[in-house]
């Protein structure tokens, strides 16, 4: 978030003009693309889900350097299919105990210590962010809470771009993604919270204080979600964790921010008395 073409300001080198044509190109094209398939059904949506879990995890493994082909990765995307598999029946208790045991068996095909753990920590990464990503879009609100959650985040991001592009200013936190910045950081929060509680209004729902006040959460969790990728991929010597989209990099670059902001809100709606099965019912939301 935030990523600022500072320029001349203090001596960051431009971003490439085809960059930046090929990342707002692939958003006009991806995001009404998802959105049609949010909107379509649960169905559909769950196919794009599970797909979107594979290509996390299989990123993640060649992050870690981890092999490509063999035990670690198949039993990893068997895990994560039939993880999306069981929440999507409603088996969630279930797919959590399975979750357990797969992550367990991955630590230990991968070798155990430093290795199993990271390999271990992409699985739970993939299957939590399927889960999260499933299960807030159910109920009666699940549909505009998607499209809530989907506003928050991606206004967040673009406006964190632009602005700390047109801005510049003191790093965020330089050491782990030198170009992101406060300024940033700010205008994505403001526009990302208003975009949220624009959602909610057309989607006609009622109490949008409480909304903008999710919003307002979502979108600092989202940033945060960010940053903690970029961490990641510093960790490992990678700038990006594919080239699965133009502009973008890796499915990972893409929904880092999102699948947060996704964990973050199924966690407060169960903390708030909402159920595995529908969490966004704790959230109070009208």
């Amino acid at each position: 978030m935030g990523e600022a073409d500072t320029g001349s300001r203090d001596g960051t080198p431009r971003r490439p003009a085809s960059d930046l044509r090929a990342r707002v190109l692939s958003a006009l094209v991806l995001g009404p693309l998802v959105l049609a398939v949010v909107w379509w059904g649960e169905e559909p949506y769950t196919v794009l889900i599970a797909f979107g879990g594979l290509v996390i995890l299989r990123e993640w493994l060649l992050i870690i350097g981890a092999p490509k082909t063999g035990l670690v990765p198949y039993l990893g995307y068997a895990s994560v299919l039939a993880f999306t598999i069981l929440v999507h029946l409603s088996f969630e208790l279930v797919a959590l105990a399975g979750l357990a045991g797969a992550t367990a068996a991955l630590y230990a095909a991968a070798g155990g210590g430093r290795p199993g753990r990271w390999t271990a920590e992409g699985l739970l990464y993939a299957t939590l962010s399927v889960g999260a990503l499933l299960v807030v879009r159910r109920g009666e609100i699940g549909e505009a809470f998607s499209f809530f959650l989907i506003a928050t985040v991606w206004v967040t991001d673009i406006a964190a771009y632009f602005v700390g592009r047109r801005f510049g200013g003191p790093k965020l936190w330089s050491r782990i993604s030198p170009k992101k910045t406060w300024s940033g950081a700010i205008g994505g929060l403001v526009a990302g919270a208003l975009a949220g509680i624009g959602a909610a209004a057309f989607y006609g729902r009622e109490g949008l204080l409480v909304w903008f006040g999710l919003a307002v959460v979502l979108s600092v969790v989202s940033q945060v979600g960010d940053l903690a990728e970029s961490a990641v991929k510093r960790r490992f010597g990678v700038k990006d964790s594919g080239s699965l989209i133009p502009g973008h990099g890796g499915m990972m670059d893409r929904v880092d921010g999102l699948v947060a902001a996704a964990v973050a809100a199924a966690l407060l709606g169960l903390l708030l008395g909402g159920t595995l099965h529908e969490p966004v019912a704790g959230l109070g939301l009208g």
